[in-house]
């Protein structure tokens, strides 16, 4: 091959080694810029959905702040009963109530543990619950069957409650607080929001705020 046509054919390659390094650049350039719009548009989404999910959460709080609070004192209930002045003395033995369940008076030294029963609890134990602050809610086993009970458990707070039941109850449900009573249409009746709400850890109580464990385990506890 003349002299010359080499030296054509060397600048050639040459020509082409400077493309294709030139063409790599480009390739690794187009790529780079490919990441970093990638990567923008991950933080601008995940930003997006971080700010929707505060914004949520700030509007969550703003409502529930500034939905008034419900003064206990301002619930009134169709149908409440009242006992005031019981005695509320430690005493053995079995007694005797004008309220069906009890609702307060001379009662057991022992407080029965809140929770859940499969059987009836004695009175003289759960009144001293009572004393402290929970609700008995009572039940008629022949009214309300195994989905009603579930109902209740659901509806209830978890601590400083008895839910148990009272054979013989003469209404579907009964709610009771230490000197205060309502019977109820069955689970699903919203007077027992409204007590719950009324009188669960009230002040009027003698000892709120005592132990609600740490004492007695009646038949039948199932939580």
């Amino acid at each position: 091959m003349p002299p010359k046509a080499k030296d054509a054919q060397r600048q050639l390659t040459v020509k082409q080694q400077r493309e294709q390094r030139r063409a790599e650049k480009v390739a690794e350039f187009q790529r780079a810029q490919a990441r970093q719009r990638r990567n923008r548009m991950i933080t601008i989404v995940s930003s997006i959905v971080g700010g929707v999910g505060v914004l949520a959460l700030v509007i969550t709080l703003v409502i529930v702040n500034a939905a008034p609070k419900v003064d206990p004192a301002s619930i009134a209930i169709d149908g409440l009963q009242s006992y005031p002045n019981l005695t509320a003395n430690h005493v053995q033995g079995s007694v005797t109530y004008d309220q069906t369940p009890p609702v307060g008076g001379d009662h057991a030294s022992i407080w029965l543990n809140c929770g859940v029963y499969s059987e009836p609890v004695p009175n003289e134990n759960a009144v001293h619950d009572l004393e402290h602050g929970a609700v008995w809610v009572t039940y008629d086993p022949d009214a309300v069957d195994a989905a009603g009970v579930d109902a209740l458990r659901a509806a209830l707070p978890s601590t400083y409650i008895v839910l148990s039941p009272y054979p013989g109850l003469g209404a579907p449900v009964v709610a009771s607080a230490w000197g205060e009573q309502v019977k109820l249409d069955g689970v699903d009746d919203p007077r027992l929001g409204e007590f719950i709400t009324k009188f669960w850890r009230s002040n009027d109580a003698p000892e709120p705020g005592a132990a609600c464990t740490g004492g007695l385990d009646g038949p039948g506890r199932v939580a």
